[in-house]
């Protein structure tokens, strides 16, 4: 079965760090385009990092604090994140694009309004909760 499981949630204060850990099972990442998106109450989804081929993105949000990398050994993919914000307060969720594997062409992740997957090519996890207390 192909799946991604998050873990490495939870609470902290403003000002705190957490990581958090993406293990991907019934496929690896080489072919993959992989990210991180999150999403608070009543606000759209939001794509806060990418790691592909081409390197690694962010948004403009979470810039000089977040930082994402993979273990391919491991088959898993990590967001550090330092200096959290009460605003960082989000359900994150781990995402990988296959379409290079499957359809042949790549297409990296995109942003959208909810974060949910649209597409047979994608894979998405359970998504993990952050809380960020001032």
């Amino acid at each position: 079965e192909v799946q991604l499981v998050e873990s490495g949630g939870g609470s902290v204060q403003a000002g705190g760090s957490l990581r958090l850990s993406c293990t991907a099972s019934g496929f690896t990442f080489d072919d993959s385009d992989m990210g991180w998106y999150r999403q608070a109450p009543g606000v759209e989804c939001e794509l806060v990092s990418t790691i592909s081929s081409d390197g690694a993105s962010y948004g403009d949000s979470v810039k000089g604090r977040f930082t994402i990398s993979q273990d391919n050994a491991k088959n898993t993919m990590y967001l550090q994140m330092d200096s959290l914000k009460p605003e960082d307060t989000a359900v994150y969720y781990c995402a990988a694009s296959r379409a290079q594997v499957i359809a042949g062409t790549r297409i990296p992740l995109s942003r959208r309004r909810r974060c949910e997957r649209t597409s047979y090519l994608e894979v998405w996890g359970q998504g993990t909760l952050v809380t960020v207390s001032s």
